[in-house]
């Protein structure tokens, strides 16, 4: 369990939950006088310290959303970790979401450390009763993990420090490491993630881990793992390469979503599948116009070398659908279209089965992930013609591009029996409760609640 979680009965101070309205009938006399002298006004997220006698802390209010509120925060509790002087909490009287306030106030504890010392204070939370703290923990969890790949600069995150951290998942749960494909053995076998990744002096290659009961359920997780991209000779101005260190945001959140499934030990064999590349510019990179023959052996006419995170996920896709697991998954930061679409916070999910899509949706709405499903319309195909080879890697006319990007993806997979494409972002603009700005992770709670449904 989260070191900042406490069993429930542990000696700790009181949380008032209030919200806005409320005369506050239930508090000690001593918070509703400290909350009158102190101009005190509930909004959600607000905390107020309340001194007790000979300068002790007696407690805090803490405001909450109304029962009947039309929108809220679900993580306002993240504020308890930056705005309580350091000591041990818990909440007295009724949360209408218990859980959720738990892992709001673990989000809320979430700081970036690699290169600056954050000295936050250390505010533990006692669990609510009847919530599962080491459920909550390894949600947690995961989604720090995904955030901590993703807030790694580029020049530490590269194919091989990707690798190392797939590597130390799978050592700390077990999992069975294959022989991870580069060099020669990629340009025969993965042609497409080999094309994108040789210009750079920095290897590409294919990560691969298996967990689980080889008799059990077949899961498969494809995340893109480009680990900067310029655009390649189609180069991006230096505005659009800002941001472009989380280009891997995918296989960030595969990772973390593999640490949420191992942790929790689902009755699921999973397997984890990374194209690790560089999108870089030389002598050796990929050109407009070229002709690439894909591990499928699909050909596929290159409109456009910033279109290369589909190039290295069809390879990867046509290896895990070889397998006809059950469940086929990839994550990837693959289109601005979709952030047009749907803005930074909503993922697009495609996939072509009703009831899966219906779950996922069902559960990122209980698990405050929210997903929205769109369509892989088939005559929008058409846009990804070539008159040279078998689908080109872009769509002509520049309209529905996550749409067509997804597209691209499902001429890969076959054999799946349920297949699904998030186009994720994998990046806050800007902070809110328990989201700071940068690395996110997206989707994978919605994910994983689903996964916990099916395989428990």
């Amino acid at each position: 369990m989260h070191p900042l979680l406490l069993p429930a009965g542990s000696q700790s101070l009181p949380l008032w939950p209030l919200a806005r309205g409320q005369d506050g009938a239930g508090l000690p006399p001593e918070a509703r006088a400290w909350m009158a002298a102190s101009g005190f006004e509930v909004s959600a997220g607000k905390v107020l310290p309340v001194p007790g006698s000979e300068g002790s802390l007696l407690g805090a209010v803490f405001g909450v959303d109304a029962a009947d509120a039309e929108e809220s925060d679900p993580f306002t509790t993240a504020n308890l970790a930056r705005d309580l002087p350091a000591g041990a909490y818990r909440f007295e009287g009724a949360l209408s979401d218990a859980e959720g306030a738990v892992l709001g106030f673990l989000l809320g504890t979430y700081r970036f450390t690699r290169y600056r010392v954050s000295e936050g204070r250390e505010v533990k939370l006692v669990l609510p009763e009847g919530v599962d703290g080491e459920k909550v923990s390894r949600v947690a969890e995961g989604v720090f993990l995904a955030r901590d790949l993703v807030n790694t600069p580029s020049n530490h995150m590269g194919p091989d420090e990707l690798e190392e951290a797939a590597r130390a998942l799978a050592h700390r749960h077990g999992a069975d490491v294959a022989h991870t494909v580069s060099g020669e053995d990629l340009a025969r076998d993965f042609p497409l993630i080999h094309a994108v990744g040789v210009s750079s002096p920095r290897a590409p290659r294919l990560i691969d881990f298996t967990w689980g009961s080889e008799d059990a359920p077949k899961v498969t997780l494809v995340g893109k793992g480009v680990c900067f991209d310029t655009g390649g000779l189609d180069i991006k101005p230096s505005a659009s390469m800002l941001l472009m260190k989380k280009d891997m945001g995918g296989a960030a959140n595969v990772l973390g979503l593999a640490h949420m499934i191992m942790a929790a030990g689902l009755k699921l064999r999973l397997r984890v599948l990374i194209p690790a590349v560089e999108n870089a510019v030389s002598g050796t990179a990929f050109r407009p116009g070229d002709i690439l023959r894909s591990r499928k052996g699909i050909t596929v006419e290159v409109g456009n070398t910033d279109a290369e995170g589909r190039l290295v996920l069809a390879d990867a896709l046509a290896l895990a659908d070889a397998e006809e697991p059950e469940l086929l998954i990839d994550m990837a930061t693959l289109t601005g279209a979709a952030r047009v679409a749907l803005g930074p916070d909503l993922p697009p999910m495609f996939t072509d089965h009703d009831a899966f899509a219906e779950a996922v949706a069902r559960c990122g709405i209980q698990v405050r992930d929210p997903v929205w499903r769109m369509p892989l319309w088939r005559p929008y195909a058409k846009m990804l013609d070539s008159r040279v080879a078998d689908m080109n890697n872009v769509s002509s006319g520049g309209h529905a591009g996550a749409i067509t990007a997804a597209l691209f993806l499902r001429r890969f997979v076959e054999k799946a029996r349920v297949y699904a494409h998030f186009d994720i972002f994998a990046w806050n603009p800007s902070a809110r409760p328990g989201r700071p700005e940068g690395g996110e992770a997206h989707a994978i709670r919605a994910l994983f609640a689903h996964l916990c449904e099916r395989y428990s």
